[in-house]
């Protein structure tokens, strides 16, 4: 039985990201399961720190959009909105180049607060992060 709040598609994920931070480091949404959204993030000039590894801040921009998306898909968006309050990342192998993949998976899901999981791994299946995302969710208030 999937977590999902409505059933999303790929497709559906991808377009929200236009114009975004993901659209810039060239996040793409390559799978969404049940309980779980995979993604792959370019180890390229946009996402690499001068000596050419995967920059770290880049490992945690992939987990925070997966797990944003993640925690957005689990809610009724027309009452609430999910914001990050904490996220942390061990960074255990460096990248040099082709992609990364990111699959995120919940911890808890609550009525006020999320926790989400993302493990990112090289296109060898060797983890190169692991992080943990906590997002609060609000109410929705009209502009």
């Amino acid at each position: 039985m999937a977590i999902w709040f409505a059933e999303p598609t790929v497709a559906a994920v991808n377009a929200f990201s236009k114009d975004t931070l993901a659209e810039h480091l060239a996040i793409e949404i390559t799978a969404i399961g049940d309980d779980f959204i995979t993604a792959r993030m370019p180890v390229d000039h946009r996402t690499a720190q001068p000596h050419g590894l995967l920059h770290g801040g880049a490992s945690v921009s992939l987990a925070e959009t997966l797990g944003s998306i993640a925690a957005t898909l689990c809610i009724n968006s027309a009452e609430k909105i999910c914001v990050g309050l904490e996220i942390n990342a061990n960074h255990v192998r460096a990248a040099r180049s082709g992609y990364v993949y990111g699959t995120v998976r919940p911890i808890h899901i609550g009525g006020s607060t999320h926790i989400w999981q993302t493990q990112i791994y090289d296109e060898k299946e060797r983890l190169v992060c692991i992080s943990r995302l906590t997002v609060a969710v609000l109410d929705r208030k009209e502009k």
